[in-house]
């Protein structure tokens, strides 16, 4: 074995005192956030709530420079099944995470997936907001009254978009206030969209009576005037936006929606504990924060196992609710 010298270890010295500025402060390493190689999929088409809600949480780490360079990709089909199936066939990989929320737990019942959220690791729910009752702005509809005198008379001439499958958030909050409206919801007229991003185009080319989606993804056309908000379907008003609830429209009923986040099964513990400190430390960021509000998102930051208990217990809700509705 051969001695070091005094002038290897000066050398080595110097490069321990070199190295570090690489490693600036906030880089991620410090936090022990940084996953080279990091992807989020989006199990629906562009501009849908997935697809926002990746693409705002992959900008916002980036800027905080929690990580770097996190690609995000679309695989779009079957409410989000398709996604999810390639998740679960992504076993061991943890550089791999899945932006999803109620419509997959839906979608799982409706296209009887041979694979569920219980074969993923769940991380953490992101987000919940409420759903809105929305029209274009030439609609003859100028108050949810309106829309529920029309609705009421003829459920099949009044079609319905949603941007999630049936069995999804934007089709139970459509068939949840049919019901409370008595309306049966096996009359309504409900066409469903692969995210909102799709169903924007047709209720803005008057090809849907109304649409029923989550209020982040059409915030801004709403503020434009290009759609007329009707109502909210959550159990307040949004602040700053002149809409009711739907209790304050007369129906007994309110409705929200989650998103978040699932990893591949069979990653290591490591992995897991690595992927639960960077969505901690985006949550906590101040980037994060703005996101928030500019989105008119709520804060639902549950992780890990209480994340995990969280699923099933929706899985269970939307079972139940779907078998109420006849569905």
């Amino acid at each position: 074995m051969r001695l070091r010298t005094p002038l290897a270890l000066l050398g080595s010295a110097l490069l321990v005192l070199v190295g570090p500025p690489l490693l600036t402060a906030g880089s991620g390493a410090d936090t022990g956030t940084q996953i080279p190689g990091l992807r989020f999929m989006v199990p629906n088409t562009p501009g849908g709530g997935y697809d926002i809600t990746a693409r705002t949480l992959a900008k916002n780490a980036e800027d905080a420079e929690l990580t770097h360079n996190i690609e995000v990709f679309n695989l779009p089909g079957a409410g989000g099944t398709v996604g999810l199936t390639r998740l679960v066939g992504e076993h061991g990989n943890g550089k791999l995470a899945l932006s999803m929320g109620l419509g997959v737990v839906g979608a799982v019942h409706t296209n009887k997936s041979p694979k569920t959220l219980a074969d993923t690791t769940p991380i953490a729910r992101i987000t919940e907001e409420s759903d809105i009752v929305v029209v274009g702005k030439n609609s003859p509809y100028r108050t949810i009254g309106d829309l529920l005198t029309a609705w009421k008379k003829d459920p099949a001439k009044v079609p319905v978009g949603g941007g999630s499958s049936p069995g999804g958030p934007d089709h139970l909050a459509a068939m949840l206030t049919a019901k409370a409206a008595g309306i049966a919801p096996k009359t309504v007229n409900y066409v469903p969209f692969d995210g909102g991003g799709e169903l924007l185009a047709s209720i803005l080319g008057d090809k849907v009576a109304f649409g029923v989606s989550g209020l982040g993804e059409y915030l801004d056309q709403i503020k434009a005037g290009e759609l007329r908000l009707l109502a909210v379907t959550g159990p307040d008003r949004i602040p700053g936006l002149d809409a009711p609830t739907l209790r304050e429209a007369g129906l007994d009923t309110d409705f929200t929606n989650w998103r978040g986040i699932v990893a591949p099964p069979g990653i290591s513990d490591a992995e897991r504990a690595k992927l639960l400190a960077f969505f901690g430390k985006l949550h906590d960021s101040p980037q994060w924060r703005d996101s928030l509000q500019k989105n008119a998102w709520d804060d639902a930051f549950l992780t890990g196992e209480k994340f995990g208990d969280f699923l099933a217990a929706e899985d269970r809700r939307v079972d139940s609710v779907l078998k109420e509705l006849g569905l």
